[in-house]
């Protein structure tokens, strides 16, 4: 007897419609699985024949052939158990799903002991059953509120494989929608906030710059300087995720098996701050089965590089292209991948190995040791930094002043409001701040006087900047206005935009 049961595999962070096809035929018991099979989808076999054994099943002693179909895309994972299962019940007249079995989607994996084990990937999977046309999704029940968070397909999870006989007896209540409420619910307090840093003010002033326009920003500066305590706080100041924007970014985390399963959608920037030992791989993304990177985890968030000249220099040069693109394309035999990565940079480093330089009351360091650390970063990642900002030392009386400092809160409400008046200026345009306008834009968008334009041609020249950095000081400049309320950019607007480049002319001349 013939049977099919319909489930969904990942590619990337897309999901493909998998069709699960079983013929039981008379002849030497044996089961064989075809299909373009990974090691784990091989392993089903045993795993689905040991959950059928111990929750009361037994498959006829006749040849069984088990399809995933189509053949020509590998299979990968452990969510096609359940489908397995199912095909093989129906195959074999052990089960009887009617009409529901055509408009249903079947995912888990399986213990031997029957109990369904949760997946990865649950959110893309239901997505993608619900553009199909399904209508029904069967899934574990620790993965139900994932999936339920898909409007317009019901979702049913199951704690064992025995409860498929329930499921075509309609006894089973789906698991019901909680994005409404989870978008209502309060978010939770942040942990740290802006007010708890003492002094440096030009590093704030540049942290709430970059947030305001997601402008890429490097501290430079020696140990103890703030760098990293202001870095961790500029998710406190970003405006909070849309729901599309929590949906992309819970997708990704469900994909790499990150996601919490009491509160299925995340609802806070990311902020991701690897360590300096990391792959190239494991930043940007790859693998023999492309997983999403660090660069991805942090889509629509912040990604904080720590110690920066410490990375694998192939590390950061693989960062290059997709902070311009915002996508990290990935091909593989089996195909490309695309994953995003629309994020804001946010880099910290010494200015040398000892970090003290160019204080040489401290720093021992020579001239080539120095030139030699600083080389770690290349010109073109260097010029992807629209902001450059040094960090000096904190001083006593700033350390233990009693003066009040500014929360996150308020610095926040400002850049909502600049960020505000972006939306309304790029309406229509795709455009969402203003660190994505191309050099077209910039022209349209930037527009400066005569007085403004022969200061920007002197600064041009005198600091043989590139078209990118031009580039991106109109952008910041634009920034600065838009945080003032100001239409138009001002002399003084662009000074300041200038001296976010300073910090890279001294130190790497």
């Amino acid at each position: 007897m013939y049977s099919k049961i319909n489930t969904i595999a990942l590619f990337g962070l897309e999901g493909l419609l998998i069709r699960v096809e079983c013929d039981t035929s008379n002849g030497l018991p044996e089961m064989s699985m075809v299909g373009f099979l990974g090691s784990e989808v091989r392993e089903a076999r045993d795993r689905v024949r040991t959950a059928m054994k111990n929750t009361g099943y037994s498959l006829p002693p006749k040849r069984i052939t088990v399809n995933l179909a189509p053949a020509d895309i590998r299979k990968e994972g452990t969510s096609f158990d359940l489908a397995i299962a199912a095909a093989l019940l129906t195959s074999a007249d052990l089960l009887r799903l009617g009409p529901l079995q055509e408009e249903t989607v079947f995912l888990g994996e399986l213990g031997l002991d029957g109990k369904l084990i949760p997946v990865s990937g649950i959110l893309t999977m239901v997505g993608a059953a619900k553009a199909a046309g399904f209508r029904t999704c069967v899934l574990p029940a620790d993965n139900a509120a994932e999936g339920a968070l898909v409007e317009g397909i019901r979702v049913i999870g199951l704690e064992s494989l025995d409860q498929l006989e329930m499921l075509s007896e309609g006894v089973l209540a789906a698991a019901p929608c909680r994005i409404r409420e989870l978008l209502q619910e309060e978010s939770e307090r942040d942990t740290v906030d802006f007010s708890e840093v003492n002094g440096q003010r030009a590093m704030r002033r540049a942290a709430e710059i970059a947030a305001a326009g997601r402008h890429n920003l490097l501290f430079i500066g020696s140990p103890g300087s703030g760098k990293t305590m202001i870095a961790r706080r500029i998710p406190t100041i970003l405006p909070t995720l849309s729901l599309e924007e929590a949906l992309e970014v819970s997708r990704i985390y469900s994909i790499s098996g990150m996601l919490s399963r009491e509160r299925p959608l995340i609802l806070r920037r990311p902020f991701r701050s690897p360590h300096h030992t990391i792959s190239p791989f494991a930043l940007v993304g790859g693998g023999r089965v492309p997983r999403p990177g660090e660069i991805s985890l942090a889509n629509h968030g912040v990604l904080f590089l720590d110690e920066l000249p410490e990375f694998q220099k192939s590390a950061l040069e693989a960062l290059r292209q997709p902070l311009e693109d915002r996508v990290v394309s990935i091909s593989r035999v089996q195909g490309s991948f695309r994953f995003p990565a629309d994020v804001m940079l946010v880099a910290a480093m010494n200015p040398c190995r000892c970090g003290y330089y160019p204080d040489r009351n401290r720093c021992r360091c020579t001239e080539a040791e120095v030139d030699a650390y600083l080389k770690r970063i290349s010109r073109p990642l260097l010029d992807r930094m629209d902001l450059c900002v040094e960090a000096p030392p904190v001083g006593y009386s700033e350390l233990t002043g009693r003066e009040k400092n500014e929360d996150s809160a308020s610095i926040r409400a400002r850049v909502e409001a600049a960020r505000e008046r972006q939306i309304l200026r790029f309406a229509g345009t795709g455009i969402l701040f203003n660190a994505r306008m191309s050099g077209r834009d910039v022209k349209k968008y930037c527009r400066i006087t005569a007085e403004e334009e022969r200061f920007l041609k002197a600064v041009f020249e005198q600091k043989g900047l590139s078209a990118r950095s031009y580039h991106r000081i109109l952008k910041v400049a634009r920034t600065i206005a838009d945080l003032k309320g100001s239409e138009n950019i001002s002399l003084e607007d662009l000074a300041e935009a200038v001296g976010y480049r300073g910090p890279e002319e001294k130190f790497w001349r």
